[in-house]
Formats: C-alpha cells, structure tokens, sequence
C-alpha cells in the first residue's frame, strides 16, 4: 500500500473512487450537499489561514522590535 493511500481516510478514498467510476452526478445523489459543505469548510480554512494569519503573524514579527 502506498504512503499517500496510508494518510487518506477510507470515507474519502470511496467517494474519490465513486467520482471517477460514475461520475460528479451520482456522487453528489449518494454523498448529498455534505460534499460541497466540506470542500467549502475546507478552503475557507485554508484561504483564512493563508491571507490572514500568516501575514499577521508575520508583519507582527517585523515590528514587534
């Protein structure tokens, strides 16, 4: 088994696999609107953590001295 199938979580790797076997459609007809509420949780994180606490964080160590 490979390292990077070792790190996903089997919920995640059957969705990946009904994808690409049937389809976005039959995807969502099975997952439902959670799969949409999930990658939109997950890029808001991503994106909140990327333009704001990082340049915080940094900017606050610049003139912190």
């Amino acid at each position: 088994m490979k390292l990077k199938h070792f790190l996903v979580p089997k919920k995640i790797q059957q969705w990946k696999a009904i994808l690409r076997e049937k389809g976005f459609k039959a995807m969502m007809k099975e997952m439902g609107w959670k799969v949409i509420a999930l990658v939109i949780v997950f890029y808001l994180i991503r994106d909140t953590f990327l333009y704001i606490i990082i340049p915080f964080l940094i900017a606050r160590g610049l003139l912190a001295d």
